[in-house]
């Protein structure tokens, strides 16, 4: 549960991430799974200071810490529960200055709350998830590993191999 937060540190911290955080989810194919898709949403900061990023932790009460062999930190959050219960209420409670981060934050919120429900478990959802997905951070430069056609186009084809190795 979120804690009361002073207003300036949680505009402070708002401030920061407007700058220099992201929401994001990530798709991962696994065989060990039941639609063989492992969805994992994620807020995240990256910086060099490691003493900023411990500090948003304490406030927030969750995520990790990690440090790449370059140097870089990372504070991340990835547990749903942390991300429905703390972190979507935060950052609703200190709301973001800049257009894209309100709608990325938008986006990631509504994709949090599916997950949270267990909803993503339904093809119908999953496919939401994977819609909404791409609308988030857009315009960053990088390609995804793991499209929505991509995901669809291997679901299509999984179902197609099980009911042709069925009807046989």
């Amino acid at each position: 549960m979120l804690k009361k937060i002073p207003v300036d540190i949680g505009n402070y911290i708002t401030g920061f991430v407007d700058g220099e955080g992201s929401f994001n989810v990530s798709i991962k194919k696994r065989l060990d799974y039941k639609e063989s898709w492992k969805l994992t949403a994620s807020f995240n900061i990256s910086q060099k200071d490691r003493v900023i990023l411990a500090w948003i932790k304490h406030i927030l009460g969750c995520g990790t810490l990690r440090e790449r062999k370059d140097g870089v930190v990372y504070y991340e959050v990835t547990n749903i529960t942390s991300l429905h219960d703390v972190v979507v209420p935060f950052f609703r409670t200190y709301g973001f200055r800049s257009a894209y981060k309100k709608n990325n934050f938008r986006i990631f919120s509504e994709i949090v709350s599916i997950m949270y429900s267990g909803k993503h478990n339904t093809k119908e959802e999953f496919q939401k998830v994977l819609e909404l997905r791409e609308k988030l951070n857009p315009g960053i430069g990088r390609k995804r590993k793991y499209t929505l056609s991509n995901v669809v186009t291997s679901e299509e084809s999984s179902e197609t191999i099980r009911k042709t190795v069925s009807n046989q």
